[in-house]
């Protein structure tokens, strides 16, 4: 059985289609829970957890500290972190299944791709999956890991920024497992701030952590 952990802050807007994606793994059955790890919304990211009866777990604010204790309250054997604005495809159970039947001994990671057509998006999510394959996916795709061995690689961090990179360098990339489906996410924010500019911001980040930076000295600049 698998517990979905989605980190939420005001999500109200994003939610319908993540959770209506879902219902996939409710008919089969393989869905224990839905776990909404909140980090202090105001909108009715709360209302609609009562809604579609998923559990509402407060956490400090930050995708790492949510993360954590999103998987701290979970109680499936296996563990499905996604974020709010991600979309898995039609048949993704399928996919999560011939996964699942491969033992705990990897985390899966889904395809990436974005909500937008274009060459650009096309690109830009050709670049990450390249460096998923490389041992390095972003919390976008969604990860598949049983309870264990998320116990085993010391869990998500409680940090700010980075906690999706961290948690895949402690796995190494022979724990790491591509599951043979596309999840869509939002293009939002390279439509906000610019396909070049967002992407090359990612990259700068990415190369600062690598080189020694803390991940609250990159959450100062990158959410400036």
């Amino acid at each position: 059985m698998i517990s979905v952990v989605i980190p939420t802050l005001n999500a109200e807007r994003s939610l319908g289609p993540c959770l209506a994606a879902l219902g996939e793994a409710v008919l089969e059955p393989m869905l224990a829970e839905v776990i909404f790890a909140d980090g202090g919304s105001t909108d009715d990211t709360r209302e609609i957890a009562e809604a579609v009866g998923a559990r509402f777990v407060e956490a400090p604010r930050g995708r790492g500290p949510q993360l954590r204790a999103g998987a701290e309250a979970a109680r499936g054997e296996w563990l499905l972190f996604l974020h709010a604005d991600t979309v898995l495809p039609a048949g993704w159970v399928a996919a999560a299944q011939r996964h699942i039947a491969s033992g705990p001994a990897a985390a899966g990671w889904f395809r990436l791709g974005f909500d937008q057509p274009g060459l650009t998006p096309k690109f830009v999510a050709g670049w990450a999956n390249l460096r998923s394959r490389l041992g390095l996916p972003y919390g976008d795709q969604g990860l598949l890991i049983h309870r264990s061995l998320y116990r085993e690689a010391g869990g998500y961090p409680d940090v700010p920024l980075m906690e999706d990179v961290s948690l895949a360098r402690a796995l190494g990339r022979s724990r790491l497992a591509r599951i043979e489906a596309t999840a869509v996410t939002s293009a939002e924010k390279y439509r906000r701030n610019g396909w070049l500019r967002q992407g090359a911001r990612n990259l700068a980040t990415l190369a600062r952590y690598g080189l020694g930076a803390s991940p609250e000295a990159l959450a100062k600049s990158y959410y400036r």
